[in-house]
């Protein structure tokens, strides 16, 4: 296996201490955040707390983690959205509502997609299409891949992070997995060892499928996740990107790309006091607009914001404008 190594290896250790206390069924998850020990059982569907058996150390106390609504003053979201904004550096959730409901994600999935690929592959390894690219759904995004296109997986990412491409999902899967379906084995091998473990995925892409659902709890653990790796960060604050990659008869292919983000494409205008960093996008008529980000302060704190299901498009950026407004309020 090769892969892009952690940039902290201590997080590593940590995330596999995790994964493998889960898998045994004694990991904890609280309603707080701190290295205090605490007596609550685990279930791998519930995010209950109750004071029973020995003092065990929870695994999130690096995390930041909630059991039920955290509401501000003032701040209001429409019915349908779910929504969490989650402080970094002192590990403290300060919005939640409706965090743990299951719903679909939409192209939020790349965010796993990716997590996986910076696992498992290597940025400069050549990946090839196959027909699995071609995806016929209406609407669906796509750059128009073809069987037997190339390019790295270094170009990929970027294509689909930025403009959430369902065709290049498709041919990372297939390439870091073997196949599609062992690819999406490793989401959810991923999701089940750092915690999301309320989520499940049924594709690399976030096209329907009643199999395919998230929490926004769960994304803002498998973003947290996929901040771990430079690549990851520095592709999500990309506006735009251009690149070449070239079909089986070697001729060249251009892609020129503007990102999905409507803070990073100038169509919206982040709170004063606040920049924000990049993310990733989704919609379809299932999930409804979903938005996930990682934003700063002026003093440069960070925190990662997540909404699930806003009705429309304007009711996604106004409602996280308005949870982006919190970080300085």
């Amino acid at each position: 296996m090769s892969g892009v190594k952690y940039t902290n290896n201590t997080l590593h250790f940590m995330r596999k201490i995790k994964g493998l206390s889960i898998v045994l069924g004694s990991v904890l998850i609280l309603s707080g955040c701190g290295s205090a020990n605490y007596s609550l059982p685990y279930s791998i569907n519930s995010y209950n707390s109750n004071n029973t058996g020995a003092k065990l150390e929870t695994f999130a106390s690096d995390l930041c983690v909630v059991n039920s609504d955290i509401s501000i003053s003032d701040v209001s979201m429409s019915e349908n959205s779910c929504c969490g904004l989650f402080d970094l550096n002192n590990k403290e959730t300060l919005f939640a509502k409706d965090v743990h409901t299951q719903l679909n994600p939409a192209s939020l999935t790349k965010v796993m997609t990716a997590l996986v690929a910076l696992k498992y592959g290597d940025l400069s390894q050549t990946l090839t299409a196959t027909s699995n690219v071609y995806i016929s759904e209406s609407g669906a995004q796509k750059i128009n891949i073809k069987a037997g296109d190339t390019m790295t997986l270094d170009q990929a990412l970027h294509i689909l992070l930025i403009y959430s491409a369902n065709d290049v999902a498709m041919m990372i899967a297939e390439n870091i997995g073997g196949s599609v379906d062992e690819f999406i084995n490793m989401m959810n091998q991923e999701a089940i060892s750092i915690g999301a473990t309320n989520s499940h995925f049924a594709n690399p892409h976030g096209l329907t499928d009643d199999e395919h659902y998230v929490t926004a709890y769960d994304m803002y653990l498998m973003f947290n996740e996929a901040m771990q790796y430079d690549e990851f960060q520095q592709i999500i604050a990309m506006s735009e990107y251009s690149t070449v990659y070239y079909s089986s008869d070697g001729s060249a292919n251009e892609v020129n790309i503007k990102s999905t983000n409507q803070y990073l494409n100038g169509n919206q205008t982040a709170p004063t006091g606040i920049t924000v960093i990049g993310g990733k996008t989704g919609t379809t008529t299932a999930a409804g607009h979903c938005l996930i980000l990682l934003a700063k302060d002026n003093s440069g704190n960070p925190y990662i914001s997540v909404i699930l299901r806003a009705e429309d498009n304007s009711t996604l950026y106004t409602e996280m404008s308005t949870l982006l407004q919190q970080i300085t309020g």
